[in-house]
């Protein structure tokens, strides 16, 4: 085997870098091209800026008034999606037919759903409706979830 080169020392960097401005100055003139290739040499890490001279101390600003204390009980439900509807004879037969607020409508749509698989295998948006569900959508055999909220709406009163 050939014996391997031996490689010069580096250089022990400067104290003191140039400013920013001379910096770049100097960046924008030709470099000199190497005489051989050789192996890209690795960047070094940017120094570290000296610590900025504290300013002095200002006077204190005027009290504020406390802060209010974020409660921990839970947020009020609305008014009107707690309300109890009554649901249409269609919709009666998927989620029941006493009187129930339109988010337990929808929990109990979506559990009708993912019991009986009627998610679209390919898009999850899709709900595939089954016999009961079609009554519900207006005869439609396949709906948008966000098209399913819009129908349902039409049969609680």
């Amino acid at each position: 085997m050939a014996a391997a080169k031996k490689k010069p020392a580096k250089k022990a960097p400067a104290k003191k870098k140039a400013p920013a401005k001379k910096v770049a100055a100097k960046k924008k003139a030709p470099a000199k091209k190497p005489a051989a290739k050789k192996a890209p040499a690795k960047k070094k890490a940017p120094a570290k800026k000296p610590a900025a001279k504290k300013a002095p101390a200002k006077k204190p600003a005027a009290k504020k008034a406390p802060a209010k204390k974020k409660s921990t009980a839970k947020r009020k439900p609305n008014a009107a999606f707690m309300k109890a509807m009554t649901p249409s004879a269609a919709l009666a037969a998927v989620v029941g037919s006493k009187p129930i607020p339109r988010t337990q409508v929808t929990k109990n749509i979506w559990a009708y759903i993912k019991k009986n698989g009627l998610q679209d295998a390919k898009n999850r948006r899709n709900i595939n409706a089954d016999d009961k569900l079609k009554a519900v959508f207006g005869g439609k055999k396949q709906v948008s979830m966000f098209e399913m909220t819009k129908l349902v709406n039409k049969h609680l009163s």
